[in-house]
């Protein structure tokens, strides 16, 4: 059974966060230069939430307000859906597919370790069908 962990070990690990103090914009900014579509939302290291574009688009742009004047902690998602390490990666893609989500933060012991994609997810199982793919013709072949 794959897990989280083996998909992180596959990509370089980035873990982008901003205070829960900054604006909206400033957050957007830190998102583009990262070239990014969520970002975590932490204090003295501790997870407090998530923002995603799809936060920006409903809490913010149909609400009318503005991405200067509104605090990021207004506009995230408090206490995201988090995994762990040992979790699988079909169980992230059930939770991903059934709670209408694109990104899980990774926590171990209330350290976050990293985040995993919608992208993330569909590229490993990619990779690792192709692999199973490629034992298999080896085996029956050789």
């Amino acid at each position: 059974m794959k897990t989280v962990k083996h998909l992180l070990d596959t990509k370089q690990v980035r873990i982008i966060s901003v205070s829960e103090n900054i604006s909206v914009l400033d957050a957007l900014k830190v998102m583009t230069e990262k070239n990014i579509s969520a970002v975590l939302v932490m204090e003295n290291d501790r997870l407090q939430g998530i923002f995603t574009e799809r936060d920006y688009a409903r809490k913010i742009i149909l609400q009318g307000k503005s991405s200067k004047d509104t605090l990021i902690k207004e506009a995230m998602t408090a206490s995201p859906i988090t995994i762990n390490l040992s979790d699988s990666i079909d169980y992230c893609m059930e939770l991903m597919t059934d709670k209408h989500i694109r990104h899980l933060p990774v926590v171990e012991n209330d350290e976050v370790k990293g985040m995993v994609s919608i992208g993330d997810v569909v590229k490993f199982i990619i990779a690792d069908q192709k692999q199973t793919i490629s034992q298999l013709e080896s085996y029956i072949s050789g």
